[in-house]
């Protein structure tokens, strides 16, 4: 009888998305920081913008992990 651990675990394709999206918001946060630290005023819009990606990529990494978790659930509720 093959137990839980035997079976091959299935990864979302988000994961890697969110990992990426959360690393370049955080090096957007880094620059926009050592720029102000630095002296400079009035950074451009996009490297504004490009701080929101680490929410972002918060967002879809938590989004995965309980699209992964519901499905899990419902697969070993299917077994029983």
């Amino acid at each position: 009888m093959a137990t839980p651990q035997d079976a091959p675990r299935r990864t979302t394709p988000l994961l890697p998305l969110a990992v990426a999206l959360f690393a370049l918001g955080l090096l957007a946060v880094g620059a926009v920081f050592v720029l102000f630290a630095t002296g400079h005023e009035n950074l451009p819009v996009w490297l504004n913008l490009a701080c929101t990606l680490a929410p972002i990529g918060l967002a879809v990494g938590v989004a995965g992990a309980v699209r992964d978790g519901r499905a899990s659930a419902a697969a070993r509720a299917r077994q029983h």
